[in-house]
């Protein structure tokens, strides 16, 4: 009895004879190639497997550090994590965390107002607005903020009274200074002016990043310029804005604890008062951290949101949400247990 053997030469994809244009195939055992057989099916590639012993090495350590860490904090006395649970809602601290907020709401609204018409100005054709648009950015961001809200906080110092009139003129109403300008007040005119000057160079890049043939084509089919600028500049710029806009805004959400060497109330400086009467000085910094962490993530998902919408210029199906992604995946899971028969495998 004999055993039949195996055919040795295999079909290589991809070569042929260069002569006859036949397929190639080539024998294992010597090297030899010879025309393959036309009815034979060439087998499938096999795609070699890549290894990255180094990547999980990497993310072992990585988890290792992060566990420590959380360890830490579970075990670490010092956080002293009752004192933090007894202030995290207290309502002085509440109290405070409102103060913040307005004061983030007022310098958002009005340096985003002050700052589109400074970038208006920049990008009219009129020489001396342009100027003095180019001359206020230039001052107030070479002015630290510290030092523009403590002038602010002084101005009665230079000013005892202000009046409303006729330039070099007569004056209608006067009033004192003292009396208008509180430390809250100094705080928000000081924020809004400095955010202005930032929010306006943001407007200005958004707004030049739109090409410029395409308000030539708009004005050729004789739309008006202010619809051109609603119906084509603006959600076009939004794209550019939206992301440094949400950054400064962020940003001036956290540089409100500034303004506590003004002596407000905000949060920062309701958990110094707090922690100087008791001694608590780190389960006070991290309630503060706390609520810093839980409004700027609220912002972060507004943000997100927000470029969504603006979006859809771009995308005709924008990819779904990580919610509605969560949600489809629920979905999936509750019908596969439901349908699928037990201890049937995929």
């Amino acid at each position: 009895m004999s055993a039949s053997a195996a055919p040795d030469a295999a079909a290589v994809p991809g070569e042929t004879d260069a002569d006859t244009g036949t397929p190639v195939a080539v024998d294992t055992a010597t090297g030899a190639e010879t025309a393959a057989d036309p009815g034979q099916a060439a087998p499938a590639p096999t795609v070699a497997k890549q290894w990255h012993p180094w990547r999980w090495v990497i993310s072992a350590v990585a988890l290792i550090l992060l566990a420590q860490f959380i360890h830490g904090l579970a075990t670490n006395p010092g956080w002293d994590w009752p004192t933090f649970a007894k202030y995290v809602t207290a309502e002085s601290v509440l109290a405070a965390l409102k103060v913040t907020l307005e004061l983030t709401a007022w310098g958002t609204a009005l340096g985003f107002l002050l700052g589109t018409a400074l970038a208006i100005a920049r990008l009219s054709n009129n020489p001396v607005l342009r100027v003095i648009s180019w001359c206020y950015i230039w001052a107030f961001r070479s002015i630290p903020l510290i030092v523009q809200l403590l002038f602010w906080f002084n101005i009665a110092y230079l000013y005892n009274t202000l009046s409303l009139g006729i330039p070099f003129g007569p004056a209608f109403f006067t009033f004192e200074v003292n009396g208008v300008i509180s430390g809250f007040t100094a705080a928000v005119i000081g924020l809004a002016l400095h955010q202005a000057a930032y929010s306006a160079e943001i407007i200005r890049a958004g707004i030049i990043s739109v090409d410029a043939g395409q308000l030539e084509a708009a004005a050729a089919l004789g739309i008006p310029r202010l619809r051109q600028f609603r119906t084509i500049v603006v959600p076009q710029a939004m794209r550019s804005i939206l992301p440094n806009a949400t950054n400064e805004v962020i940003s001036l959400f956290k540089g409100t604890s500034i303004v506590s060497v003004m002596a407000i109330a905000e949060l920062f400086y309701q958990v110094q008062v707090i922690y100087g009467r008791n001694g608590r000085v780190v389960p006070l910094l991290m309630v503060a951290t706390a609520w810093y962490i839980v409004l700027t993530t609220v912002l972060s998902v507004a943000q997100y949101y927000i470029e969504r919408h603006y979006a859809k210029g771009t995308q005709r199906t924008p990819p779904p949400s990580p919610v509605a992604r969560a949600w489809q995946k629920l979905r999936e899971i509750a019908e596969n247990s439901t349908t699928a028969p037990r201890g049937a495998t995929r």
